[in-house]
């Protein structure tokens, strides 16, 4: 194996799929998370909103070759079910060639690929230990276990993928001068579950995303495996604010989403209700990703977004992927297709990078990517307004079919930005670029239309005057 060491923090979606590809490439891999091992947990701390995986996730998962476990434990959702507050239901495809994304459980993916990672014998996790502070320029980091003894590590490269609140991040912009914001939106989210019925079926239609669209604030659902379904609700904080006891929280329930309530069940809605963390939602962006050749941040550590476009572990995902393609470009393929037997011998040896094509990797990878996350952040906080009112409106559904009608003539040509987020992996920045184009041409569209029709109706009422008959013809002649 290469004495090149590879430290990566944070033992998370992100984390634990970057350190399966550095360890196929024969690279000494260290992996710390201040949690324990999740595998040994009943639930999962932290933010548990349910993901939907889509092809940038598994794209990033089928490059490191650990896709197969994942993808049997998916739950394909064909599009959105609106539920309107009188209970009626509308459903609204994803796509028109019956493109779907996949409802799944974050823990049971981390846990795949905790799994999938430790099968290397080049490659350690290691729980219960925090990052306390990073030298770039030593090479060094310092990390605490459960008891506080601290210890220092040496790393060829520190890889940040340690969340939205990073301490990666946070020591290299004490080191390079860059850009960084944090912003947190006004709304805030508490996730519910919706059990199965008596009879163990789901409560409903499992094959779409389900939404109560309320203008100011929306209700999701995605089903589970176990035939339940996460709900959540994401609101302004002054509505949660403003419910203070059990009485408050059933009169906005009946209210406002009276179809669920017995879905719920009453009971089981207050306890969890107000027993759950009301969690909030941040955007961050900053600029680089990288200091030179010693540590590049990927996943939320280096663009956390809200969770409106279900994108933040696909981007994640498709960031790991995006690093080994660089690496796969500068210094070759991978070393191992999987893991390697303990002790295995390889052909050739695995080469150690140079520090001067590291940085420029480096460096190459922060600028390609930084352009594609801050354009799928921006998209994920518009979304939002999609999802909790746009998609009741008539100009949205016209829209949305205008679009669907030309994506199936030129397909090539009109591509719904849905399409182009969830469905391909065309870069967020190029997306974002094509979806402004689009609008553009759109609201053109619209408009000659509407002011032909409007000209066409003038003309046939002016053409039952008589004086206009004589002076077209007079002028005809």
């Amino acid at each position: 194996m290469s004495d090149f060491v590879v430290v990566v923090a944070g033992g998370g979606l992100v984390g634990s799929l970057s350190a399966v590809y550095f360890a196929r490439r024969g690279y000494t891999v260290h992996v710390f998370e201040k949690r324990r091992d999740i595998r040994s947990e009943k639930h999962a701390s932290g933010r548990s909103i349910n993901l939907a995986l889509s092809v940038r996730g598994l794209a990033g998962l089928a490059g490191a070759g650990v896709d197969q476990s994942i993808v049997e434990t998916l739950i394909p959702m064909k599009g959105r079910m609106v539920h309107d507050t009188r209970g009626n239901l509308s459903s609204q495809p994803y796509g028109i060639f019956g493109e779907c994304i996949n409802s799944v459980d974050r823990k049971l993916v981390n846990e795949h690929l905790l799994t999938a990672a430790e099968k290397f014998p080049n490659l350690k996790l290691h729980f219960e230990h925090g990052i306390e502070r990073c030298n770039f320029d030593a090479g060094e980091i310092v990390v605490s276990d459960a008891n506080g003894t601290r210890r220092t590590v040496r790393a060829d490269l520190i890889v940040g993928a340690d969340g939205a609140f990073s301490r990666v991040r946070a020591d290299l912009y004490r080191t390079v001068r860059g850009r960084f914001s944090q912003a947190f939106i006004d709304h805030g989210y508490v996730e519910l579950t919706m059990p199965p019925t008596h009879s163990g079926e789901y409560a409903m239609d499992p094959t779409h995303l389900h939404i109560w669209p309320r203008q100011s604030f929306m209700m999701i659902a995605l089903p589970n495996l176990d035939r339940s379904f996460t709900v959540t609700l994401f609101m302004p904080w002054a509505k949660f604010d403003a419910i203070k006891n059990e009485r408050d929280l059933l009169e906005f329930f009946d209210k406002t989403f009276p179809d669920a309530v017995p879905l719920l069940g009453r009971t089981f809605l207050v306890q969890e209700y107000f027993k759950n963390t009301k969690g909030a939602l941040a955007t961050v962006k900053c600029s680089p990703y990288n200091y030179r050749d010693r540590v590049v941040i990927i996943g939320d550590a280096a663009h956390a977004m809200v969770p409106f476009y279900g994108q933040g572990m696909n981007c994640g995902f498709e960031d790991a992927l995006v690093l080994d393609e660089l690496f796969t470009k500068y210094f070759g393929p991978p070393a191992f297709d999987k893991p390697p037997a303990p002790g295995a011998k390889l052909d050739q040896p695995i080469e150690r990078p140079t520090r001067e094509k590291l940085q420029a990797l480096l460096d190459e990878y922060s600028a390609k990517r930084n352009p594609d996350a801050e354009a799928i952040c921006d998209l994920a906080l518009n979304n939002y307004i999609e999802m909790r009112a746009s998609v009741t409106h008539w100009s949205y559904l016209i829209r949305k079919n205008f679009e669907a009608v030309m994506h199936r003539i030129f397909p090539r040509l009109v591509i719904p930005l849905y399409t182009m987020v969830s469905f391909s992996r065309i870069p967020y920045s190029e997306t974002l670029r094509r979806w402004k184009a689009q609008t553009w041409w759109y609201h053109t569209i619209i408009k000659t239309c509407v002011y032909g029709s409007v000209a066409a109706v003038g003309l046939r009422f002016a053409l039952r005057e008589p004086a206009v008959r004589r002076a077209i013809t007079s002028s005809l002649a």
